[in-house]
């Protein structure tokens, strides 16, 4: 009995911690960032419902949305060869 007692609350500790559901994997900023069409759908849902969503997910569609819109941040500045007339 002293030893059926420890069992049995290790076996229960570990049942509780399961969801049931599988773990989906997020996709990466890449991924994000080369698919326009998912990205603006995950956009609103995240300003929406970030709960729901995640933090993780979240993350890495605003960070997509920053690498859409500003690159990869390595094209050198390239004034005009045109002084400009004032």
């Amino acid at each position: 009995m002293r030893t059926l007692t420890p069992i049995l609350c290790a076996l229960a500790l570990t049942a509780c911690g399961e969801t049931g559901k599988p773990e989906v994997p997020l996709p990466t900023v890449d991924e994000l960032a080369a698919d326009p069409a998912r990205l603006e759908e995950l956009r609103p849902q995240c300003k929406l419902d970030r709960a729901k969503l995640g933090d993780a997910l979240c993350n890495r569609v605003a960070e997509a949305t920053r690498r859409r819109f500003i690159g990869d941040g390595k094209v050198p500045y390239t004034p005009s060869k045109e002084v400009p007339k004032f």
